[in-house]
């Protein structure tokens, strides 16, 4: 079983829209509403893929009651954990292939609810291969709770992948997760490199990372492939072309990709390459969590790994 923790969790609301006109009046063609964050849109994918998920995370109020509702009706089992605060939506307005998010901040969590949810967590984490743990961190949760998730779970038995940004994945380093997935910018924020996509700060970025650390190191390049530091060695991975769509919740997709590789055991090479290939896929798919079956098939075995 895979476990995904979506401490942030949301309300994700998609607007599709032929073009927008700031300031004026726009018509939406399509809405999309479904429960979002970084972990929910892992567990779709994997789920997509066949394996068993749990969603773990924070829901709280109106919003994370409709969250748990969209959750139960997309098959997709939860133990997510009760706060007295509402949880956020997030709003994304897609125009062909450009897309604009709004992120509200989330509710605050208080002391009892952390304390709570990691009781709640143990059992879970114990029943786990492997656990994902992605996403921003909502007010009142310590910079270094990722790290502390990191340590229960591993003492469980379960691999460990971290998704996040800036403090977060900073702190989340040193309690030693078999894997972080930043993009090129998050790793930048976190260990205060130049945000640029050279090869030699990817990987400076990368050892940093794993000298706090991380095992391995897999950044995201969005239509550039990704680059990843391991303890095998370090791969570039490159896409045969471009895909136009909406690359809202391809991380996730690659992420999942990430985390079916350490469940089954998969080769650095096997693992870079589906994760790769679900990224590009989740990129022709309209809404966060989904992928096209199609470009997956057609992309995958046209991956260059070097």
């Amino acid at each position: 079983m895979i476990l995904t923790v979506t401490l942030n969790a949301a309300l994700d609301v998609t607007y599709e829209v032929p073009g927008v006109q700031w300031g004026g009046v726009n018509r939406v063609r399509s809405v999309h509403r479904r429960a979002g964050g970084k972990g929910v849109n892992v567990a779709r994918v994997l789920a997509a893929l066949g394996q068993e998920v749990l969603v773990h995370g924070f829901a709280g109020g109106p919003t994370g009651q409709a969250i748990r509702a969209d959750l139960a009706a997309s098959g997709l089992p939860e133990a997510m954990a009760p706060i007295a605060a509402d949880s956020r939506s997030t709003l994304v307005v897609a125009e062909g292939s450009r897309t604009t998010l709004l992120n509200e901040p989330g509710p605050a969590v208080t002391a009892s609810e952390i304390d709570e949810f990691l009781r709640a967590f143990d059992g879970p984490a114990r029943d786990a291969d492997v656990v994902v743990l992605s996403g921003s961190l909502p007010p009142g949760v310590p910079e270094d709770f990722y790290a502390t998730l990191t340590a229960r779970a591993s003492e469980r038995g379960a691999r460990v992948i971290v998704d996040a940004d800036g403090a977060a994945l900073r702190h989340a380093a040193p309690g030693s997760p078999c894997v972080v997935k930043p993009n090129a910018e998050e790793l930048a924020r976190a260990v205060d490199l130049p945000g640029d996509r050279r090869l030699s700060s990817l990987a400076a970025g990368a050892e940093a990372l794993r000298a706090l650390g991380a095992a391995s190191v897999v950044v995201s390049l969005g239509e550039e492939g990704l680059f990843a530091a391991t303890g095998e060695g370090a791969f570039r991975v490159r896409l045969p072309y471009r895909i136009e769509g909406n690359p809202t919740g391809a991380g996730d997709a690659l992420v999942a990709g990430l985390a079916l590789g350490l469940a089954e055991g998969t080769a650095w090479p096997d693992t870079l390459r589906r994760a790769a290939a679900l990224g590009a896929a989740a990129v022709a798919a309209p809404v966060a969590g989904d992928f096209d079956r199609g470009v997956y098939a057609e992309v995958l075995p046209k991956i260059v790994i070097e």
